[in-house]
């Protein structure tokens, strides 16, 4: 008898801590709204993005109910960042940083560079939807980067990738650039990203003056491609 009461007991115990992980769970799914958004600061912003990538290195993302959000997010969205990523396959921003509907706005480019368009695009997320994080992710193994150092050319990629190699410009390369020197494309594919966030504030009034206000925090990070782990530049 003393035995099956301690069993239940135990049971009883995994059964509340369960609910409790099931709770905590379901409560950090919760969408954004204007009021959340409004007291995150850009560097709370930036830790939710940096727990988030922890997660999904270490194979404990959230299971949210999609459904619930989707519709949560129907008439109104407030993100708390907003990245500048690559096309690349592999770095979806949602999933390397564990967020969901409604988190995070994403720009994605081949190459994650930043032009006028993106720039817009920005200043929208920013100034008009409130978002507190600007995020400039790069990554390893980038076909664009690859394509920049080796001069590429093709149709309208041959455009694209001028945004690219002024930044190759400035690492002094000493012969003839190539994709197959893979700490060139490294070095490249840094430059480049730290170039892109120096020009969000250089080429944007909007952002330069929400972030000398505090609203806004302008970063650059470089994402592992094959740990999925994030390193952000100082």
């Amino acid at each position: 008898m003393v035995s099956r009461r301690l069993a239940v007991q135990s049971l009883s115990t995994l059964s509340v801590a369960a609910f409790a992980s099931r709770a905590n769970a379901e409560q950090s799914c919760e969408v954004f709204t204007s009021a959340t958004q409004g007291a995150t600061t850009p560097d709370a912003a930036l830790q939710l993005l940096k727990a988030g990538n922890d997660r999904f290195v270490a194979g404990t993302t959230r299971n949210c109910d999609m459904l619930k959000q989707l519709k949560d997010t129907a008439k109104q969205q407030s993100p708390f960042a907003v990245v500048v990523g690559c096309i690349d396959s592999r770095v979806p921003p949602e999933l390397v940083f564990d967020q969901r509907l409604g988190d995070i706005f994403a720009a994605r480019i081949a190459g994650n560079f930043v032009n006028t368009d993106i720039l817009g695009s920005l200043e929208f997320a920013t100034q008009l939807a409130g978002a507190k994080l600007i995020v400039v992710l790069g990554h390893t193994e980038c076909g664009a980067i690859k394509g920049a150092a080796d001069n590429a050319k093709l149709g309208n990629l041959t455009a694209m990738l001028e945004n690219i190699r002024p930044s190759l410009k400035k690492l002094n390369y000493q012969g003839v650039p190539s994709s197959k020197d893979k700490e060139l494309v490294q070095r490249l594919a840094d430059q480049n990203a730290k170039d892109a966030v120096a020009k969000v504030t250089q080429k944007s009034a909007v952002i330069k003056n929400l972030v000398a206000l505090g609203k806004v925090k302008v970063v650059g990070a470089m994402h592992d491609i094959s740990t999925g782990k994030i390193t952000w530049f100082a």
